[in-house]
């Protein structure tokens, strides 16, 4: 009997996440799923592997569709789950990486921020193919384990595309794929393949105290013009359209510029 192709979960908001199970639940379908996840929520952690965090694995026990399911909990960042994955706690090398069901979509120049897409860019460092789901809520439920979200259609996509990463080779230049669903798609709507928006999604928002010595958070909040947004972007799928954006993602953070051209700019020639 063949071994099942294994596929390593994690998710930015924490073991507990009703995203992160949606996800399990969808994924078990393609094979064996190992879920490893921060201990804590880490949304905004992007690819961070701060030197404070402990790093200690506990595992636990979870009821998956009917089963009882052994999970690991570490105490650090999603990137850093991660890495402990695929060092310590994995028998194999996976064949996939997913990090999801992330509360919010993300979108934009932004998305190094998200400690979503961090993990999913942290597994395709290691050459794994990877994936990153999110789905669009309230910025209230962000930081939630709120049960009143539906990830139904969230979870279709995630085994849709999981499934087209595990069957298909992407280009070279294709490391990762996000995808962004809209709170209110069903596994009919249609998907469609974007870049990012050039603007910020989410815009900083100023924080509100008297003196700098009490603690406090810079917040934050989505845009709501959106006018001047390409018809191509993932902002204009999901927020015009309401169509599931598919964005391609490259490590390759170099400017697609003419490097031998802007050299001689750069020298004034």
């Amino acid at each position: 009997m063949d071994r099942p192709l294994q596929i390593l979960l994690t998710n930015d908001d924490g073991i507990q996440s009703p995203g992160l199970w949606a996800a399990a639940g969808a994924l078990s379908e393609l094979g064996y799923v190992h879920v490893v996840a921060p201990r804590d929520q880490f949304s905004g952690a992007g690819r961070s592997l701060p030197s404070t965090s402990d790093g200690i694995i506990t595992p636990q026990q979870m009821q998956v569709n009917g089963k009882l399911w052994t999970v690991y909990s570490v105490g650090g960042t999603p990137a850093q789950a991660i890495l402990h994955a695929i060092c310590e706690i994995l028998p194999e090398r996976p064949s996939l990486v997913v990090s999801g069901i992330n509360y919010g979509e993300n979108m934009g120049v932004g998305i190094t921020v998200s400690g979503t897409v961090g993990a999913a860019m942290e597994g395709a460092g290691n050459g794994i193919p990877a994936l990153a789901v999110s789905l669009e809520t309230d910025e209230s439920d962000h930081l939630s384990y709120s049960t009143t979200i539906d990830f139904t259609a969230a979870a279709y996509f995630t085994a849709q595309f999981g499934r087209m990463l595990l069957e298909q080779r992407m280009p070279e230049d294709v490391d990762l794929l996000k995808v962004d669903v809209p709170c209110d798609a069903t596994p009919q709507t249609p998907w469609e393949v974007t870049r990012l928006s050039r603007k910020a999604y989410f815009l900083p928002v100023t924080p509100q105290r008297a003196t700098w010595d009490q603690p406090e958070r810079v917040g934050y909040r989505r845009i709501n013009e959106i006018s001047g947004e390409g018809l191509d972007s993932d902002v204009y799928a999901l927020r015009v359209k309401r169509l599931v954006s598919v964005t391609p993602v490259s490590l390759d953070l170099t400017s697609r510029v003419n490097l031998r051209d802007f050299e001689q700019r750069l020298r004034g020639e």
